[in-house]
């Protein structure tokens, strides 16, 4: 690779990333005009979060194994030209099924992004520096995030929620054909020892299941399960919860929420990466205590958040929680990262998608959306869920913390062990 070529795919990932997450946040921004045109309930809003959700994590299977079989940077391509069109058929939606269905295929291509663009990275980053560049990676959604709430909200209210996922869908064209252009990394390129290989034939079934064995693993996809649920039901229903609670209009809701997402966003994950990257030069337990700390301090937040009396207290409160709960994006990344081995790693965040997402937050924004429809209380309905389910993933993170140097030793050990044959070694 030529010289700082790894600054430049960072940046065109980043790039992807915000479009990523900014696709997926429009529809709450939007949520207000679209569900008086439809005469939806809450718990239809919820359908739809969950529609691409759960597409999103069974989707993320068949990628994943592509990712760790061939061409990383055909698969991000690929899942950009998907989740870009979709989106812009979702502007043509007539109904509620239809919506239903646009945002399902919006999953169907994001599904494929997330496993072949972390296995890249982790091979154009060493471990002494994974932290920060899943870190920095990671940024990229929270703009996203916050600019699909006030963009979103913006063009919604001024010239119609159609218009919002239509302006979407060029920019993510040409990403795709950036993604389609990027230079691969050999697989290994990153490790201190073992070979630097272009192709693979480790991923498969059982590969698969034989993840599940590693502790740490385990610990980081159960942490991140009860996480998902809770970012994607606090993050979806965020405007309404202005709107309802806090007399904010369409447009205003969404302008605070982008920016309470954004910078305690920004805060939290670039805050998260640089300590995790600090706290993990002697051992890789550091990130997983940055992780915990995060969801110990962020369910504190997040509930007196919910029950603030003023609009004042609750933007501080829900500021706090944001950057608290975000430190674990580049941390955690990294770790999954560090205890595979890099001919299974788009495999490794596949299986957390897989099951983080199928099991945590592709029925969150639905069950919060049926538990606000039966008590009468959206907010009651998330204070219910988000400190507690948040209190157990920092559980999880402190249970997988001893296995992390362990489990990282015998991923090195066995990459170096790994041979393949000669003609795989040859440069990408």
């Amino acid at each position: 690779m030529p010289r700082g070529y790894a600054r430049y795919a960072l940046a065109v990932m980043v790039g992807i990333n915000f479009l990523n997450y900014l696709d997926r946040w429009i529809l709450p921004a939007a949520s207000g005009v679209i569900k008086r045109e439809f005469s939806l309930s809450d718990a239809q809003l919820g359908l739809l979060g969950t529609a691409f959700l759960l597409v999103y994590a069974v989707g993320a299977l068949p990628f994943g194994y592509w990712a760790d079989r061939g061409s990383r940077r055909l698969v991000v391509g690929a899942a950009v030209t998907i989740w870009s069109v979709a989106t812009l058929l979702t502007g043509f939606a007539q109904g509620f099924f239809q919506l239903f269905a646009s945002r399902a295929a919006v999953g169907v291509g994001e599904a494929g992004y997330y496993p072949a663009g972390t296995s890249m990275l982790g091979d154009y980053f060493p471990k002494a520096t994974r932290s920060r560049a899943m870190a920095i990676w990671g940024a990229g959604s929270v703009v996203g995030i916050a600019v699909g709430f006030a963009g979103g909200a913006y063009i919604a209210s001024h010239y119609g929620w159609r218009t919002a996922f239509f302006f979407t869908a060029i920019p993510g064209l040409i990403c795709a054909v950036l993604a389609f252009t990027l230079r691969e990394p050999l697989r290994g390129a990153a490790e201190e020892h073992g070979p630097r290989l272009v192709h693979t034939d480790q991923a498969g079934l059982a590969a698969f299941f034989r993840l599940l064995r590693i502790p740490t693993l385990r610990a980081t996809i159960v942490a991140q399960t009860l996480l998902f649920f809770v970012l994607a039901a606090d993050a979806f229903w965020l405007p309404e919860v202005l709107h309802r609670y806090h007399h904010l209009g369409l447009e205003a809701a969404g302008y605070l929420a982008g920016a309470v997402l954004i910078l305690g966003g920004l805060i939290g994950t670039l805050a998260g990466g640089w300590l995790g990257d600090r706290l993990s030069r002697s051992t890789g337990r550091g990130n997983l205590d940055v992780g915990a700390i995060g969801f110990v301090v962020g369910a504190f937040a997040v509930g007196g958040a919910l029950v603030a009396p003023s609009l004042g207290l609750f933007v501080v409160a829900f500021l706090i929680g944001v950057v608290a709960v975000y430190l674990y994006q580049g941390p955690f990344t990294a770790t999954s990262q560090n205890v595979v081995t890099p001919a299974l790693r788009a495999s490794a965040v596949t299986l957390t998608l897989f099951v983080a997402h199928l099991l945590g937050d592709s029925y969150s924004t639905a069950v919060v959306g049926f538990l606000s429809d039966l008590m009468g209380s959206l907010r009651l309905a998330l204070l219910v869920v988000s400190p507690t389910l948040l209190l157990l993933a920092a559980a999880a993170a402190v249970f997988g913390r001893r296995h992390v140097d362990p489990d990282t030793a015998a991923m090195e050990a066995e990459w170096a062990r790994t041979r393949e044959a000669a003609p795989e070694l040859r440069t990408a």
